[in-house]
């Protein structure tokens, strides 16, 4: 056992907590190694404790909630690693069209709830396997909707456990960008303001979107979704696809091909295998249409 571990389970004997724990176990792509040390909160006192403890000893954590847009190494990481998704979780109604969540409950489970009140506006969301935190983290969207259009107020803590609330233009939502984003804070909660609506179209209008998904996206294989952001001008998939890139594999990643936007996991794939893909595909897209791709990728 490290002095970390010993430390962390001296100091939390009632935290969840996984010593060595495979990040593979919580990334879509299913690749990572072993985190030193994976913590699970399942309180915000329990979260801002840690932070603090951590904060104190010059110990920087990386967060984690669904693991849905993350790519991990095969050596894993050292020190600690906050996993919200499972742990701070819960959603409820708050005034007659908001609803708050907490950062570890799926993006899914908040709209389905959304939907049994009859509220509408998370619907896009339905579809996307990730967590509140890390939609609101990145500004998740699809299919026309995005968190920034629904979100008014979003809760965190600092890396020292202390609280803090942005609201409307402060949450700082971009294409695929939020205030916090970079930022050492973790985010708690978020809540949204949506609009009064039929729950049986709202269900349906979030089925259909569903079925779109399964229907174009490569879903029976790890992935982190959409590998790259939305060029300028144009769409990632549709760049990659006239490059002649659909298919074109390094060890065990490819790209999709029933989705060219997706980078996927065939079976063994590593984190340099994936890499090995990402950077070509970024070269012959350049090459053949003078754009550059971003990944829109997080590495852990």
């Amino acid at each position: 056992m490290t002095q970390l571990q010993q430390q962390i389970k001296a100091a939390f004997p009632r935290l969840t907590l996984r010593l060595d724990e495979p990040l593979a176990r919580h990334t879509a792509f299913r690749i990572g190694g072993p985190a030193e040390v994976m913590a699970f909160p399942s309180t915000v006192e329990e979260l801002s404790g840690l932070l603090a403890w951590a904060g104190g000893r010059g110990i920087v954590p990386a967060v984690l909630g669904s693991g849905t847009n993350v790519l991990a190494a095969e050596r894993g990481r050292r020190g600690l690693v906050i996993c919200t998704k499972g742990a701070l979780t819960g959603v409820e109604r708050t005034g007659p069209d908001t609803i708050r969540a907490m950062a570890g409950t799926t993006m899914a489970a908040t709209a389905s709830f959304a939907a049994s009140l009859g509220l509408s506006g998370l619907e896009f969301a339905h579809g996307i396997p990730g967590s509140v935190g890390g939609g609101l983290y990145m500004n998740a969207g699809a299919y026309g909707g995005e968190m920034a259009q629904v979100a008014i107020q979003t809760e965190y803590l600092d890396f020292g456990g202390n609280p803090g609330v942005l609201t409307g233009d402060e949450q700082g939502f971009s294409y695929r960008r939020s205030g916090f984003t970079g930022k050492p804070l973790v985010i708690l909660a978020g809540t949204f303001r949506l609009t009064p609506g039929d729950p049986a179209q709202i269900r349906q209008t979030m089925a259909q979107l569903m079925a779109r998904r399964k229907a174009s996206q490569p879903l029976e294989l790890p992935s982190a979704g959409s590998t790259f952001k939305r060029p300028v001008g144009g769409y990632a998939a549709q760049l990659i696809e006239q490059a002649g890139l659909k298919g074109y594999r390094v060890g065990g990643a490819a790209v999709s091909a029933k989705h060219a936007g997706f980078v996927v996991n065939l079976g063994g794939a590593t984190e340099a295998d994936v890499l090995a893909v990402i950077h070509y595909v970024q070269q012959r897209v350049r090459e053949t249409s003078g754009i550059t791709l971003e990944p829109e990728v997080i590495r852990l």
